[in-house]
C-alpha cells in the first residue's frame, strides 16, 4: 500500500464494505477496497482505504449515513 492511505472501515461483511466504498466515491472521495477474506470460508475482513487527508470528511459521511 502506498504511503498516505489509511484504513477508514473494515467489516467481515464484504457487501457492507463495498457499500461504504461506493458511498465515499459518490461523495468524491477516492476509496479502494481490499478483500482479506480467505476462500472458501470467507473468514477475515474487507477493508476500505482512503487518502489520509480525506479521513475527517469520510468519517462524517459514514456516520451521517449510518454505515
Amino acid at each position: 500500500m502506498e504511503a498516505g492511505w489509511v484504513k477508514i472501515f473494515s467489516s467481515a461483511d464484504f457487501f457492507k464494505s463495498e457499500l461504504v466504498r461506493q458511498v465515499l466515491i459518490d461523495h468524491e472521495i477516492e476509496a479502494i477496497l481490499i478483500n482479506k477474506q480467505g476462500f472458501p470460508y470467507r473468514i477475515g475482513e474487507a477493508e476500505v482505504y482512503i487518502h489520509q487527508e480525506n479521513s475527517e470528511k469520510a468519517m462524517r459521511i459514514i456516520t451521517e449515513n449510518e454505515l
